[in-house]
């Protein structure tokens, strides 16, 4: 009767096991591992996407900063007014001249 028991329970926890291993996709991932010409490819097209997305990204955070200073200018504040309009016209001049 204890054996039975311990059977059940054994036999249980290696269902469990082999379900959360599927879960896992290990034997797609030595798959990549074993082919070293595969996982190159993958990490090249990871590292360009990740470029991309950077560069995208300090894009529109440049674009909003330089929204916000050029609003700044509008306020005529003193002292902080004139450097950024200075900011900005120089970053409109090195715009234009490409």
């Amino acid at each position: 009767m204890e054996e039975g028991r311990l059977f059940r329970e054994l036999s249980q926890k290696i269902d469990e096991l082999s379900i959360r291993i599927e879960k896992l996709n290990l034997a797609e991932y030595l798959e990549v591992l074993r082919n070293p010409k595969r996982l190159l490819y993958i990490n090249f097209l990871a590292g360009v996407a990740r470029g991309f997305g950077t560069a995208v990204g300090f894009t529109f955070l440049g674009a909003f900063v330089l929204y916000i200073l050029q609003r700044v200018v509008i306020l005529k504040l003193p002292v902080i007014g004139d450097f950024i309009a200075e900011l900005v016209r120089i970053v409109q001049d090195e715009l234009s001249v490409k």
